[in-house]
């Protein structure tokens, strides 16, 4: 069992190579890699039940402790990157099918990644955790009357079929984790170790489906979507920040907010751009893209965010070490 959690440690923090290995092979073998398009939805499905099975009561105190706190989280997450997606598609002149895309990923609720990325911030990690929650929980309201509202000038959008894909998806996988979570207790901790192993395994077999599916408009429309992703992810951590410190934050809550809102379930955008708009295979590239380079934005990110401090907050620590030291207690 150590041995799965390290290889589930190793697989997770090279998240992204993966990515990018998986695309290339999407990209070489599009007849290979194709037939994977039809489990997208299970796979996410799984990633969302494994989502279930680590949460409790506890990563929902917060809203409780925190409602304005958690409140500008999810409004930050869903308004500046639908905007943000929809200002881009405009300026980029988008075709249809790659703005639906970019907007799909922008309607889209934060990932779990963003916890991950939170805590090596030195942000506040039950803040991430909540927000990352709730969103996933209202994306079934949320993300189709967002698409509905910005995506429809594009593309037929149908709100209410988006509402059902998204429970059956999102909703009841994570349910289905939480029953299991709780009736097997700490019997399913085992389990828990090898989930970041299983996530990276069925995210990079989607992206192989969404490159395969893709591959004859890539070398035309790949640069211009990697551009405009790019952009939304920057973008979206700027703004997320600066709605902190406009809302009198703490430094920790602003990193909190500035990885929540800039990360997206970008898996659940290739999921839904699959089975909503499947003549249009190009939809899915942006979420696809996104999936892939917010898992290299996110880290550098969280490596400048770790030697950010408030006043006094480097000057306590240093007390607390010489504390500890005068006391011979190891640090």
């Amino acid at each position: 069992m150590n041995a799965l959690a390290t290889l589930s440690r190793f697989v997770n923090k090279t998240f992204a190579l993966w990515v990018l290995v998986f695309g290339i092979i999407g990209y070489a073998f599009p007849d290979l890699c194709k037939p994977l398009g039809g489990w997208v939805t299970i796979l996410l499905g799984i990633v969302m039940f494994g989502m279930g099975l680590t949460l409790t009561t506890d990563d929902f105190r917060e809203v409780f402790k925190h409602p304005r706190d958690v409140l500008i989280g999810v409004l930050g997450q869903f308004v500046i990157m639908p905007v943000t997606a929809y200002v881009l598609c405009l300026a980029f002149s988008l075709p249809p099918e790659l703005a639906v895309g970019v907007m799909l990923v922008g309607c889209c609720p934060g990932g779990t990644a963003s916890n991950v990325m939170t805590f090596l911030a030195r942000g506040d990690v039950a803040l991430s955790v909540t927000i990352t929650s709730c969103t996933t929980l209202l994306a079934p309201f949320v993300t189709p009357a967002l698409m509905y509202l910005f995506a429809s000038q594009w593309l037929d959008i149908d709100p209410m079929s988006m509402f059902l894909s998204i429970v059956q998806i999102v909703l009841i996988p994570i349910a289905l984790g939480v029953v299991v979570h709780k009736l097997l207790g700490e019997r399913i901790n085992a389990a828990v170790t090898a989930l970041p192993l299983i996530s990276v395994v069925a995210i990079v077999l989607i992206v192989a489906a969404v490159v395969a599916a893709s591959s004859a408009q890539i070398l035309s429309a790949g640069a211009l979507v990697f551009a405009v992703v790019v952009l939304h992810n920057g973008f979206g951590m700027l703004l997320g920040y600066l709605l902190g410190k406009v809302c009198g934050m703490n430094l920790a809550k602003r990193k909190c907010l500035s990885i929540e809102v800039g990360m997206q379930n970008s898996g659940l955008g290739v999921a839904l751009a699959t089975v909503h708009f499947a003549a249009n295979p190009l939809s899915a590239l942006p979420s696809a893209i996104f999936s892939f380079w917010h898992n290299i934005s996110g880290p550098v990110m969280a490596t400048i965010f770790h030697g950010w401090h408030e006043e006094g907050e480097a000057q306590s620590f240093m007390e607390k070490i010489e504390a500890r030291a005068a006391t011979k207690k190891p640090v």
